[in-house]
């Protein structure tokens, strides 16, 4: 059986006749009937009977049809994909720790794009997965955050793989709540303010070190009695909206991303987290590098205003 077979016998389908089909295929009456009948032979059935309007599928040519027909459309897809070269789709990669606002400068990157071809990436990761992205050319950029516990040795380890840290913003750490948790409202919240509530984190991989860990490093190492442990931010979000749990982080909120139901407090007595983006070293930022980078920067101004804004009117409320 051959794929010019095939096409000789979906072509008396469509044209209801051999001498059509020989005419339209620039073939033969005699050669395209030879090639049917002996696919007919090899395969011991008959496509069609011929009438005097043409011809007349079987059953079993009926239903030989719908496979013809679907394995010739799988030829030209396969040849439609490799027979003349195309231009390579244009390709950037962002691995970042789980922030709304990376999302949010993603999202604005992708409303920007003109590229008839593109393959674009965002991944959220543990810190340690972004610095190894970045580091093995998988992420064009990544988004993590430094404290001045954590900064000398993730400086450390990104100085050894030639990787550079830009710093975006330092904001207050805050802790994230339900809008009607007890404690949402407050100016601020201390440790002992916190104890008794459940507390939860993302999940940390074995062996990795609590330096890399998507939460305040400096209140996580308290180690509440009561924990949850989540692997993806929606599962987060959906554990503060319905329980009296909190976590940690930069507390920034993005607008248009936020779940209405969760807030941010600041706490009280603590250092500034450093948000911002790395890149190798040694390489020129690319052009669209350079356009995510000011995206980000532009989302995380907007979240640090609005966050604001939230805080001063959950304190008016209260």
């Amino acid at each position: 059986m051959t794929f010019q077979q095939l096409s000789y016998v979906v072509e008396i389908s469509r044209c209801g006749s051999i001498n059509k089909a020989a005419h339209k295929l620039c073939q033969s009456q005699s050669g395209i009937s030879t090639a049917v009948r002996e696919l007919e032979e090899e395969l011991g059935i008959r496509f069609f009977l011929r009438t005097s309007r043409g011809v007349a599928f079987t059953p079993e040519g009926t239903e030989f049809l719908s496979y013809a027909v679907s394995l010739l459309e799988q030829k030209e897809r396969i040849e439609g994909l490799y027979r003349a070269p195309q231009s390579a789709p244009a390709r950037f990669a962002v691995s970042t720790q789980r922030y709304p606002f990376t999302e949010d400068a993603f999202l604005r990157l992708l409303e920007t794009l003109a590229e008839p071809c593109y393959h674009y990436t965002l991944k959220e990761l543990g810190m340690d997965a972004v610095i190894d992205d970045v580091y093995d050319h998988r992420a064009d950029i990544g988004v993590i955050f430094l404290t001045e516990l954590t900064e000398k040795m993730i400086r450390r380890l990104l100085a050894s793989r030639e990787l550079e840290f830009h710093e975006v913003a330092a904001v207050a750490p805050c802790i994230y709540v339900r809008k009607g948790h007890p404690l949402a409202g407050a100016e601020q919240v201390t440790d002992e303010a916190l104890e008794g509530y459940p507390y939860v984190s993302f999940e940390h991989a074995q062996g990795v070190a609590s330096d890399f860990s998507e939460e305040y490093q400096e209140l996580q190492l308290r180690r509440p009695e009561r924990c949850i442990v989540v692997n993806n931010r929606a599962t987060m979000m959906n554990v503060l909206t319905r329980t009296d749990a909190y976590t940690t982080g930069s507390g920034l909120l993005v607008e248009s991303l936020i779940s209405q139901q969760v807030v941010t407090v600041p706490l009280a007595g603590k250092r500034d987290i450093r948000i911002g983006w790395i890149v190798p070293k040694n390489a020129a930022p690319s052009p669209r590098v350079e356009q995510f980078a000011a995206l980000l920067e532009q989302s995380v101004a907007e979240s640090i205003r609005f966050t604001a804004e939230l805080h001063r009117s959950l304190g008016e409320r209260t």
